[in-house]
Protein backbone atom coordinates (compact mmCIF):
# COMPACT_ATOMS: atom_id res chain seq x y z
CA UNK A 1 0.00 0.00 0.00
CA UNK A 2 1.55 3.34 -1.30
CA UNK A 3 1.59 6.15 1.70
CA UNK A 4 1.21 9.90 0.97
CA UNK A 5 3.78 11.99 2.52
CA UNK A 6 2.27 15.10 0.91
CA UNK A 7 3.32 18.31 2.72
CA UNK A 8 1.03 20.30 5.32
CA UNK A 9 -0.95 22.92 3.09
CA UNK A 10 0.59 25.44 6.46
CA UNK A 11 3.97 24.18 5.06
CA UNK A 12 3.21 24.78 1.30
CA UNK A 13 1.24 28.10 2.24
CA UNK A 14 5.26 29.11 3.41
CA UNK A 15 6.61 27.92 0.19
CA UNK A 16 4.35 29.98 -2.16
CA UNK A 17 4.77 32.87 0.42
CA UNK A 18 8.32 32.96 -0.55
CA UNK A 19 8.43 32.39 -4.02
CA UNK A 20 5.20 35.23 -4.30
CA UNK A 21 8.48 37.51 -2.54
CA UNK A 22 11.43 36.30 -4.90
CA UNK A 23 10.45 38.93 -7.76
CA UNK A 24 10.16 41.44 -5.04
CA UNK A 25 13.38 40.28 -3.68
CA UNK A 26 15.30 40.47 -6.82
CA UNK A 27 13.80 43.85 -7.84
CA UNK A 28 15.06 46.08 -4.76
CA UNK A 29 18.26 44.00 -4.43
CA UNK A 30 20.66 46.74 -3.09
CA UNK A 31 18.49 49.23 -3.22
CA UNK A 32 17.44 51.60 -0.40
CA UNK A 33 14.53 51.73 1.95
CA UNK A 34 13.88 54.17 4.60
CA UNK A 35 11.50 53.48 7.37
CA UNK A 36 10.36 56.53 9.80
CA UNK A 37 9.56 54.02 12.58
CA UNK A 38 6.94 55.48 15.48
CA UNK A 39 4.09 55.93 16.78
CA UNK A 40 2.93 54.24 20.18
CA UNK A 41 4.09 50.61 19.18
CA UNK A 42 7.48 51.78 19.78
CA UNK A 43 6.80 50.76 23.54
CA UNK A 44 5.86 47.37 22.94
CA UNK A 45 8.21 44.86 23.08
CA UNK A 46 6.72 42.15 20.83
CA UNK A 47 6.22 44.78 18.54
CA UNK A 48 9.48 46.09 18.74
CA UNK A 49 10.96 43.22 18.33
CA UNK A 50 8.69 42.32 15.09
CA UNK A 51 9.69 45.36 13.75
CA UNK A 52 13.47 44.48 14.26
CA UNK A 53 13.25 41.09 12.77
CA UNK A 54 12.04 43.05 9.57
CA UNK A 55 14.64 45.05 9.17
CA UNK A 56 17.01 41.97 9.57
CA UNK A 57 15.46 40.47 7.10
CA UNK A 58 15.89 42.99 4.48
CA UNK A 59 19.20 43.57 5.27
CA UNK A 60 19.78 39.52 4.72
CA UNK A 61 17.91 39.73 1.58
CA UNK A 62 20.26 42.76 -0.04
CA UNK A 63 18.10 45.49 1.18
CA UNK A 64 19.27 48.29 2.62
CA UNK A 65 16.95 49.58 5.01
CA UNK A 66 17.89 52.95 6.93
CA UNK A 67 15.49 54.08 10.34
CA UNK A 68 14.59 57.52 11.25
CA UNK A 69 12.57 57.03 14.58
CA UNK A 70 9.87 59.13 16.25
CA UNK A 71 9.56 59.77 20.19
CA UNK A 72 6.46 61.97 20.52
CA UNK A 73 4.61 59.96 23.54
CA UNK A 74 7.88 59.39 25.33
CA UNK A 75 8.91 62.55 24.71
CA UNK A 76 5.56 63.81 25.96
CA UNK A 77 6.09 61.27 29.17
CA UNK A 78 9.17 62.61 30.21
CA UNK A 79 7.97 66.01 29.93
CA UNK A 80 5.27 65.11 32.10
CA UNK A 81 7.82 63.73 34.61
CA UNK A 82 9.54 66.64 35.25
CA UNK A 83 6.74 69.26 35.14
CA UNK A 84 7.35 70.87 31.88
CA UNK A 85 4.05 71.49 29.83
CA UNK A 86 3.77 71.16 26.16
CA UNK A 87 1.75 73.23 23.31
CA UNK A 88 1.24 72.38 20.30
CA UNK A 89 0.44 74.19 16.83
CA UNK A 90 -0.10 72.22 13.43
CA UNK A 91 0.83 69.07 15.19
CA UNK A 92 4.40 70.59 15.95
CA UNK A 93 5.49 70.47 19.49
CA UNK A 94 6.18 74.71 20.75
CA UNK A 95 10.01 73.38 21.82
CA UNK A 96 11.84 76.13 24.03
CA UNK A 97 15.38 75.42 25.55
CA UNK A 98 14.43 73.12 28.29
CA UNK A 99 11.97 71.26 26.18
CA UNK A 100 15.08 71.27 23.19
CA UNK A 101 17.18 69.32 25.92
CA UNK A 102 14.72 66.64 27.16
CA UNK A 103 13.44 65.95 23.93
CA UNK A 104 17.13 65.10 22.58
CA UNK A 105 17.89 63.05 25.91
CA UNK A 106 15.09 60.86 25.13
CA UNK A 107 15.37 60.67 21.25
CA UNK A 108 19.21 60.29 21.05
CA UNK A 109 19.56 58.37 24.06
CA UNK A 110 16.70 56.09 25.19
CA UNK A 111 15.06 55.23 21.99
CA UNK A 112 17.52 55.49 19.28
CA UNK A 113 19.98 52.73 21.82
CA UNK A 114 16.41 50.74 22.31
CA UNK A 115 15.84 50.21 18.46
CA UNK A 116 19.44 49.59 18.12
CA UNK A 117 19.55 46.62 20.90
CA UNK A 118 16.13 44.97 19.45
CA UNK A 119 17.85 44.88 16.04
CA UNK A 120 20.83 43.40 17.41
CA UNK A 121 18.45 40.91 19.56
CA UNK A 122 16.93 40.21 16.29
CA UNK A 123 20.69 39.10 14.09
CA UNK A 124 21.37 42.46 12.81
CA UNK A 125 24.44 44.86 13.69
CA UNK A 126 23.15 48.67 14.42
CA UNK A 127 24.38 51.86 14.99
CA UNK A 128 22.55 54.77 16.48
CA UNK A 129 22.92 58.63 15.28
CA UNK A 130 21.24 61.89 15.06
CA UNK A 131 21.40 63.98 12.56
CA UNK A 132 24.41 66.24 14.64
CA UNK A 133 26.90 63.39 14.03
CA UNK A 134 28.92 63.93 11.20
CA UNK A 135 26.40 66.75 10.08
CA UNK A 136 23.95 64.55 8.65
CA UNK A 137 21.32 66.67 8.57
CA UNK A 138 21.63 70.05 8.75
CA UNK A 139 18.34 72.22 9.45
CA UNK A 140 16.84 75.93 9.62
CA UNK A 141 14.31 77.14 12.17
CA UNK A 142 11.21 76.22 10.84
CA UNK A 143 7.97 78.70 10.89
CA UNK A 144 4.74 78.65 10.99
CA UNK A 145 2.14 81.78 10.11
CA UNK A 146 -1.63 81.80 11.96
CA UNK A 147 -4.37 83.96 10.56
CA UNK A 148 -6.41 85.95 13.22
CA UNK A 149 -10.25 85.28 12.43
CA UNK A 150 -11.34 88.53 13.26
CA UNK A 151 -8.53 91.09 11.53
CA UNK A 152 -7.65 87.61 8.83
CA UNK A 153 -4.16 89.12 9.69
CA UNK A 154 -1.64 86.79 9.54
CA UNK A 155 1.12 86.52 12.33
CA UNK A 156 4.50 84.39 12.79
CA UNK A 157 4.13 81.82 15.24
CA UNK A 158 7.62 80.91 17.29
CA UNK A 159 7.62 76.92 17.61
CA UNK A 160 11.12 77.87 19.35
CA UNK A 161 13.79 75.30 19.09
CA UNK A 162 11.81 73.47 16.09
CA UNK A 163 13.58 72.92 12.83
CA UNK A 164 13.34 71.50 9.15
CA UNK A 165 16.17 70.01 7.27
CA UNK A 166 18.15 71.94 4.37
CA UNK A 167 20.51 69.59 3.71
CA UNK A 168 21.91 65.86 4.18
CA UNK A 169 25.35 64.59 3.70
CA UNK A 170 24.88 61.13 2.65
CA UNK A 171 28.59 59.85 3.36
CA UNK A 172 28.37 58.33 7.20
CA UNK A 173 24.77 56.50 5.81
CA UNK A 174 26.78 55.43 2.77
CA UNK A 175 30.07 53.78 5.27
CA UNK A 176 27.69 52.31 7.25
CA UNK A 177 25.37 50.53 4.75
CA UNK A 178 28.16 49.67 3.18
CA UNK A 179 29.65 48.20 6.38
CA UNK A 180 26.82 45.78 6.85
CA UNK A 181 25.39 47.98 9.38
CA UNK A 182 21.65 49.35 9.83
CA UNK A 183 21.89 53.01 10.45
CA UNK A 184 19.11 54.20 13.43
CA UNK A 185 18.69 57.95 13.45
CA UNK A 186 17.07 60.10 15.88
CA UNK A 187 15.81 63.36 14.31
CA UNK A 188 17.77 65.89 16.11
CA UNK A 189 19.77 68.45 13.71
CA UNK A 190 22.59 71.51 13.91
CA UNK A 191 21.18 74.48 12.34
CA UNK A 192 23.39 76.74 9.70
CA UNK A 193 23.52 78.82 13.37
CA UNK A 194 24.90 76.30 15.16
CA UNK A 195 21.24 75.80 17.46
CA UNK A 196 20.32 72.26 17.92
CA UNK A 197 17.09 71.51 16.67
CA UNK A 198 14.38 68.95 16.95
CA UNK A 199 12.43 68.01 13.69
CA UNK A 200 9.74 66.28 12.63
CA UNK A 201 10.51 62.60 12.05
CA UNK A 202 8.32 62.26 9.08
CA UNK A 203 10.26 65.15 7.43
CA UNK A 204 13.41 63.73 8.36
CA UNK A 205 13.15 60.69 6.91
CA UNK A 206 12.22 62.07 3.93
CA UNK A 207 14.45 64.52 3.28
CA UNK A 208 17.03 61.62 3.78
CA UNK A 209 15.55 59.50 1.60
CA UNK A 210 15.34 61.97 -0.92
CA UNK A 211 19.13 62.36 -0.23
CA UNK A 212 19.66 58.94 -1.03
CA UNK A 213 17.47 58.27 -3.79
CA UNK A 214 15.74 55.99 -2.17
CA UNK A 215 13.33 52.84 -3.09
CA UNK A 216 10.95 53.89 -0.70
CA UNK A 217 9.95 56.26 1.89
CA UNK A 218 8.00 53.97 4.54
CA UNK A 219 5.59 55.70 7.16
CA UNK A 220 4.90 53.83 9.84
CA UNK A 221 2.02 55.20 11.58
CA UNK A 222 -0.91 53.90 13.97
CA UNK A 223 -3.64 54.13 10.82
CA UNK A 224 -3.96 51.82 8.79
CA UNK A 225 -2.72 54.44 5.24
CA UNK A 226 -5.49 57.01 3.42
CA UNK A 227 -8.94 55.87 4.31
CA UNK A 228 -11.61 56.55 1.79
CA UNK A 229 -15.06 57.95 3.05
CA UNK A 230 -16.36 54.54 3.24
CA UNK A 231 -13.50 53.55 5.88
CA UNK A 232 -11.61 51.33 2.62
CA UNK A 233 -7.86 51.61 2.88
CA UNK A 234 -6.90 53.51 -0.57
CA UNK A 235 -4.01 51.47 -1.80
CA UNK A 236 -2.66 53.36 -4.58
CA UNK A 237 -2.39 57.29 -5.09
CA UNK A 238 -0.87 59.43 -7.62
CA UNK A 239 -0.56 63.39 -6.90
CA UNK A 240 -3.65 64.38 -8.06
CA UNK A 241 -5.54 61.86 -6.20
CA UNK A 242 -4.18 63.24 -2.96
CA UNK A 243 -4.81 66.58 -4.06
CA UNK A 244 -8.52 65.64 -5.33
CA UNK A 245 -8.68 64.06 -1.40
CA UNK A 246 -7.74 67.04 -0.23
CA UNK A 247 -10.30 69.24 -1.54
CA UNK A 248 -13.00 66.79 -1.04
CA UNK A 249 -12.00 66.83 2.68
CA UNK A 250 -11.10 62.64 2.19
CA UNK A 251 -7.94 63.36 3.44
CA UNK A 252 -7.49 65.81 6.58
CA UNK A 253 -5.97 66.56 9.63
CA UNK A 254 -2.37 64.74 10.74
CA UNK A 255 -2.72 62.94 7.46
CA UNK A 256 -1.94 66.28 5.34
CA UNK A 257 1.76 66.65 6.67
CA UNK A 258 1.86 63.05 5.90
CA UNK A 259 0.88 63.07 2.18
CA UNK A 260 2.80 66.37 2.02
CA UNK A 261 6.19 64.65 3.08
CA UNK A 262 5.04 61.72 0.79
CA UNK A 263 4.75 64.07 -2.40
CA UNK A 264 7.57 65.91 -1.51
CA UNK A 265 10.03 62.55 -1.39
CA UNK A 266 8.83 61.47 -4.73
CA UNK A 267 9.01 64.64 -6.29
CA UNK A 268 12.68 64.19 -5.45
CA UNK A 269 14.08 61.38 -6.87
CA UNK A 270 12.20 58.55 -4.25
CA UNK A 271 10.41 56.09 -6.35
CA UNK A 272 7.72 55.76 -3.68
CA UNK A 273 5.91 56.26 -0.69
CA UNK A 274 3.89 54.48 1.98
CA UNK A 275 1.85 55.08 4.76
CA UNK A 276 1.03 51.85 6.50
CA UNK A 277 0.05 50.55 9.98
CA UNK A 278 2.86 50.15 12.44
CA UNK A 279 0.82 48.02 14.15
CA UNK A 280 0.74 45.33 12.26
CA UNK A 281 2.76 41.99 12.85
CA UNK A 282 5.34 42.14 10.18
CA UNK A 283 3.78 45.19 8.11
CA UNK A 284 6.71 46.14 6.52
CA UNK A 285 7.26 42.68 4.97
CA UNK A 286 4.15 42.21 3.68
CA UNK A 287 4.18 46.07 2.36
CA UNK A 288 7.60 44.64 0.39
CA UNK A 289 6.82 41.32 -0.46
CA UNK A 290 3.46 41.17 -1.09
CA UNK A 291 1.30 41.71 -4.39
CA UNK A 292 -1.58 43.16 -2.58
CA UNK A 293 0.17 45.28 -0.10
CA UNK A 294 -0.53 46.50 3.48
CA UNK A 295 -0.54 50.28 3.18
CA UNK A 296 -1.24 53.33 0.77
CA UNK A 297 1.22 53.69 -1.74
CA UNK A 298 2.00 57.34 -3.24
CA UNK A 299 4.17 57.42 -6.82
CA UNK A 300 4.45 59.96 -9.43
Amino acid sequence: MNVSHAPHPDMLAKAETLTEALPYIQKYEGRIFVVKYGGHAMGDAAKALDFAQDVVLLKTVGIHPVVVHGGGPQIGEMLSRVGVKSEFVDGLRVTDAETAKIAEMVLGGSINKEIVRWIGTAGGRAVGLSGKDARLVTARKLTRTRRDPDSMIEHEIDLGFVGEPVAVDRRVLDTLIDAGIVPVIAPVAVGEDGNTYNVNADTMAGAIASALDAARLMLLTDVPGVLGKDGSLKTDLVPDDVAALIEDGTISGGMIPKLETCLNAIENGVEAAVILDGRIPHGLLLEIFTRQGAGTLVKR
